[in-house]
């Protein structure tokens, strides 16, 4: 497919909407690539690219193998979405420490209209899709209240958060960063690619180095996971689609609890920085918080979070009209 220099710098504004979704739980880099048009030739792109790359590369040469894979394509979206993340992170990293009940809020907000996003879709309401939605409820909040199984910033533990989120994100409608919120390695990833920013603007290779191989580790598992899965639920999809949207409704359903704005710190933990964090934590009452609940305005911010997706989804509407 020619393009022109104006449609790749289209592709990397696209790119930059999908970083910055994929930076707020709740919201999905998929819906957003599904929104702007290029979902179907982002899944296929990636399901494409393989190890056949250095043989098109060994007998037709480089500029050839990189117009078979479509890698102007990708290359011009990554890089909005590296570039929307960069910039977003520290912000968010900002809003955890100082306005952790607003943001908290808004990411309900967001989740919350995401379900009732996903929920709609379903089309026929069979006893396994209610069956589906109640057990992946369940599960998922016995999830949001176990005890992380490993400290959030242990190596083998990134792989696992990469492997699992990156399956997250290609699939509409589920947010990657909001399954790193379940896993407990949200604040953990968002502290990386703070790292990886200072470094790169204060020109600290020690800094640099020690953020790159953060994410490297955490692309290992990432790249196993998205080729792996990246067909099996694209078949999921098409297969099994009422299945499908019913396991990640509940899933949702049940993981509000870990969003939930009011918590109280049952145990905590010292982060790479030496900061001291919330390790474990406990929703509980507006009246039980430690502080001022600020109700309204939390009440505020989680109508904002779910006018989110309600706009987006007209925007999806009309796309497809």
């Amino acid at each position: 497919m020619r393009r022109s220099l104006k449609d790749y710098l289209s592709i990397s504004a696209k790119g930059l909407a999908m970083g910055a979704a994929d930076v707020v739980p709740g919201v999905s880099g998929g819906t957003i690539a599904f929104i702007s048009g290029i979902y179907e030739e982002l899944i296929e792109t990636i399901n494409q690219l393989d190890i056949n790359f250095f043989k098109v590369w060994k007998k037709e040469g480089f500029l050839s193998a990189w117009r078979t894979y479509n890698l102007s394509f990708l290359s011009f979206l990554f890089s909005g979405i590296v570039i929307s993340i960069l910039s977003l992170s520290k912000v968010i990293k900002w809003l955890l420490h100082n306005e952790p009940l607003l943001l908290w809020a808004f990411f309900f907000g967001l989740v919350l209209a995401s379900i009732l996003y996903i929920g709609k879709q379903i089309t026929v309401w069979k006893p396994k899709v209610f069956l589906g939605i109640i057990i992946f409820a369940i599960i998922s909040y016995f999830v949001t209240i176990a005890e992380p199984i490993a400290s959030p910033e242990n190596n083998w533990y990134l792989i696992f958060c990469g492997f699992i989120a990156i399956i997250a994100m290609i699939l509409p409608g589920v947010s990657g960063s909001f399954i790193l919120l379940i896993l407990g390695a949200y604040e953990t990833f968002i502290g990386i690619l703070n790292q990886l920013r200072e470094g790169l603007l204060q020109m600290d290779l020690a800094m640099l180095w020690q953020a790159i191989s953060k994410i490297l580790i955490i692309g290992i598992g990432a790249i196993t996971g998205l080729k792996l899965f990246s067909k099996v639920l694209n078949w999921m999809f098409k297969n099994h689609k009422n299945t499908t949207l019913a396991i990640l409704t509940g899933f949702m359903i049940g993981s509000l609890n870990k969003l939930w704005p009011w918590k109280k710190v049952l145990s905590w933990r010292t982060n790479s920085e030496g900061i001291r964090v919330p390790f474990i934590e406990k929703s509980i009452l507006p009246n039980q918080f430690d502080g001022d609940p600020r109700i309204i305005w939390v009440l505020l911010f989680i109508a904002i979070g779910f006018l989110l997706i309600l706009i987006l989804e007209r925007l999806a509407m009309k796309k497809e009209n």
